[in-house]
């Protein structure tokens, strides 16, 4: 799990990306706008198959002009580096 100095140091380089807790576990979180319902389905299925390539799979909210993906790690109930890692390569998809 990465520590209280590792996520201040990885969250200051990805803009936009914010903690929050649900149920008492921290999750990468980022809300992504878009023109319309099917520029926003296409990034969420650009952020599937790298999720599926990675084998490390987000919570993603697809509505009407945006997305909003959260990383986190299940296995640990909290916050890894691979999950800073995947919020920077679901950046440079958008």
């Amino acid at each position: 799990m990465a520590t209280q100095i590792e996520i201040e140091e990885y969250l200051s380089q990805l803009p936009g990306w914010q903690i929050e807790v649900v149920s008492g576990v921290s999750r990468l979180q980022k809300t992504y706008k878009f023109k319309n319902f099917e520029q926003a389905l296409q990034f969420t299925n650009k952020i599937g198959a790298v999720a599926e390539q990675e084998n490390h799979h987000p919570a993603i909210l697809t509505e009407w002009g945006k997305v909003t993906v959260s990383w986190w790690t299940h296995k640990i109930g909290g916050l890894h580096m691979n999950d800073f890692i995947m919020a920077a390569k679901t950046d440079a998809i958008s």
